[in-house]
């Protein structure tokens, strides 16, 4: 019998089919393969799906037979369980600087990841309400631009904006393009940072990707020495990535914020106990308003014993506080 067309592409077909439209609770015999084929376009006879099954096997493909009156088969285990994609799925959905486009555009590519009847399932992770999500559309080019310079060594430049109250972009710096050496990229209360060095701003700063716009790998070599830059201690000290003056405190914190402190500084934070109930801890922070809203909602709690001109601060802050009350 002369082989028809497409047959080269039999195997390929049936990968597809199994991988699309079967799982545990949904199994293909043999006559519906050979018809899933046909809608493709390809003929096949019983026994060549028998060997093409095999030969799948022997590629990698985890194909289950359950065996009953009629055999029926199909896919065991996947690159990614349900359950690793429904995570994956709210990462992205959750995500504030992936715009809502975007994120609608990548699960369903999650989607294809699982079959058919398990995509339907990882859809209702989509609709999650009032999420706030970034406005700006090329952030995942900014991205690739910023992972590529970082891993060669090179500057960039990019033109960093806020928003107005009619929401549109105000520039900063009156459109003058930042220079930069790019250090790292860091997750912090769920936005992006660009963590790079520049001496016209001081040393190290902090740029929420989702503001960044016209990102450029420039040809110059980073100039910035960061074999001793630790990103994660940095984004500890910059309380919400908020910039301040760097400096050294030292607290005496209630045994009930032992929990607290090592969320906020690490396990490696230093806690000496100061009687029964109480600790000291000494900690280097960024002197910035989201530092203060800590140290505010633990009240008494949480006593700031030096320097002695940030305990002024803090105190001029409280009373400014109370008297808007």
């Amino acid at each position: 019998m002369p082989k028809s067309t497409g047959q080269k592409l039999k195997l390929l077909y049936l990968k597809q089919i199994l991988l699309f439209q079967t799982d545990e609770n949904h199994k293909l015999t043999v006559n519906e393969l050979i018809k899933e084929l046909a809608k493709c376009g390809i003929s096949a006879e019983r026994k060549t799906i028998y060997d093409d099954i095999e030969a799948l096997r022997q590629y990698g493909l985890d194909i289950v037979t359950d065996k009953s009156k009629i055999n029926s088969y199909y896919i065991g285990s996947r690159d990614f369980e349900l359950p690793e994609l429904k995570l994956l799925a709210d990462a992205v959905q959750s995500s504030k600087f992936i715009t809502e486009k975007k994120s609608l555009g990548l699960i369903k590519k999650l989607e294809g990841l699982a079959s058919a009847h398990e995509a339907g399932l990882l859809q209702r992770q989509v609709f999650i309400q009032n999420r706030v999500k970034s406005m700006n559309e090329s952030i995942y080019y900014s991205v690739d631009s910023l992972h590529e310079a970082i891993s060669e060594g090179k500057k960039i430049s990019f033109k960093y904006f806020d928003y107005d109250i009619q929401k549109k972009r105000v520039l900063r710096k009156g459109g003058e393009p930042y220079i930069v050496s790019p250090v790292a990229l860091t997750w912090n209360d769920e936005n992006y940072y660009l963590i790079a060095h520049a001496n016209d701003l001081d040393g190290f700063k902090h740029f929420r990707v989702d503001r960044m716009s016209d990102v450029q790998k420039r040809d110059e070599v980073r100039s910035a020495d960061v074999k001793n830059f630790n990103p994660a201690d940095y984004s500890k000290k910059v309380f919400g990535m908020f910039g301040g003056e760097d400096t050294n405190v030292k607290l005496r914190v209630h045994n009930r914020l032992i929990g607290a402190v090592i969320d906020r500084f690490g396990k490696d934070v230093i806690m000496v106990a100061d009687g029964q109930e109480h600790f000291m801890v000494n900690v280097s922070v960024a002197r910035s308003p989201v530092f203060f809203g800590w140290l505010f909602q633990f009240g008494e709690l949480c006593e700031v014993l030096s320097p002695q001109s940030l305990k002024d601060e803090l105190k001029a802050r409280t009373e400014r506080f109370l008297q808007k009350l």
